[in-house]
């Protein structure tokens, strides 16, 4: 399989003047992408179990991996949700696949997302990892706008080897990640 773009140039170029511009002394230290998880929840499938099928298989479309189930951890009444109900669905991506999914997403995604102004650059969690959420998943172009039953959000976490909050968004600042300025 080819190496992905984006990782040969981070391999190539973003790695060495990431060190230098951190100041770091060991090129291990250098920050890099761990895994990107991506996840969608689908409240109502406690009702009806076939939206929880159309949201995996647009997942399966969006990132070309299968996606594991996701299920409730307690139960709550008002909710109508009981403990190990399916609520929703998730994909854990690693080495190329994770390279090629955020190429597609930085460069082919997000540039039809109607009045976007950027992501916050705020929405790292203390540790390193970046979440974004998507409001409708037809930025995608691998899914098929005709066969689309409902509109709906997934939440895109970049999970990086950084401690540090301003080494990962320098990290995918890299990356050209559009945050806002």
């Amino acid at each position: 399989m080819n190496m992905p773009r984006l990782q040969k140039q981070y391999e190539t170029e973003i790695r060495q003047a990431l060190k230098k511009e951190l100041g770091l002394e060991n090129v291990m230290q250098v920050p890099k992408l761990q895994k990107i998880v991506v996840n969608i929840g689908q409240g109502e499938a406690t009702q009806n179990i076939k939206t929880l099928e159309a949201a995996m298989a647009e997942l399966t479309a969006v990132t070309g991996q299968k996606p594991v189930m996701t299920r409730a951890k307690k139960s709550i009444a008002t909710f109508k949700l009981r403990q190990g109900a399916p609520i929703g669905c998730s994909v854990t991506l690693r080495r190329a696949h994770m390279y090629e999914f955020l190429d597609r997403f930085i460069n082919v995604s997000v540039p039809r997302v109607r009045d976007f102004k950027g992501y916050s650059p705020k929405a790292f969690d203390g540790r390193g990892n970046y979440t974004v959420g998507v409001k409708e998943q037809i930025i995608f172009p691998e899914i098929d706008y005709d066969k689309v039953d409902k509109i709906r959000g997934m939440g895109i976490t970049i999970v990086t080897s950084s401690a540090s909050d301003t080494h990962a968004k320098a990290l995918l600042e890299k990356f050209n990640f559009p945050f806002r300025k």
